[in-house]
């Protein structure tokens, strides 16, 4: 066990997609007969090229012929049929997340900041019942902020002083840096990332990486 230094309060930070689990498959269940009435439809394999985007770039890549506004009002009609499936159908954790987060949260301030929209990591956090895990969540549909913004936002309202972010895509990387934090790149995930701070090849890896970079 790490050992929580009593005079700091030191945080880790997750991304939610490929980071603590993959919910491509059901979002794809979700969206598809949305997006089916606008004659369009999207495989588990392009969602998971989506991961890690706001819904903003998102619509653009699937609707290229509409208007921001347009395809923003399609995005908002499958964001509201995918947070119910979502909260009651799950996805699919990784490997050994519960007994990471469990031993994590012992000891640290945990966090979980994404592109996402309102409602969808509290649909994860509902599904699986973890919010005794976490202290705080942030997304970009909440605050209208890009996630380095938003991970700023998490480090200063709660008065952190060391913290790490934890994501698997490029986008990740470069928020944790507009954050001024150390990234730990999730090499199981969606995104290939170049010379990241640290790389963890599953979320148990989590546990000994910290030892190095937050005590």
């Amino acid at each position: 066990m790490i050992e929580k230094d009593r005079h700091q309060r030191k945080a880790v930070i997750f991304d939610l997609d490929g980071t603590l689990w993959d919910s491509s498959q059901q979002i794809v269940e979700a969206w598809n007969p949305v997006l089916r009435v606008h004659g369009k439809e999207i495989t588990v394999e392009q969602m998971c090229g989506f991961m890690g985007k706001t819904l903003t770039v998102i619509g653009s890549l699937i609707f290229p012929d509409k208007t921001e506004k347009e395809y923003m009002k399609i995005m908002a009609e499958c964001s509201k049929a995918e947070h119910p499936y979502v909260r009651q159908h799950g996805g699919v954790l990784y490997l050994h997340l519960e007994e990471v987060l469990k031993e994590l949260s012992r000891n640290f301030f945990l966090a979980i900041v994404s592109n996402c929209q309102d409602g969808y990591v509290q649909a994860f956090l509902d599904h699986y019942e973890f919010w005794k895990y976490f202290d705080d969540i942030e997304m970009a549909g909440r605050t209208g902020r890009s996630k380095g913004e938003n991970i700023s936002l998490v480090v200063k309202r709660n008065h952190i002083e060391k913290a790490v972010y934890v994501g698997d895509t490029s986008g990740d990387q470069e928020a944790a840096k507009l954050a001024g934090v150390p990234f730990i790149y999730a090499a199981y995930g969606f995104g290939d990332v170049s010379s990241p701070d640290f790389m963890i090849n599953q979320i148990s890896d989590l546990l000994s990486a910290l030892k190095e970079i937050l005590m």
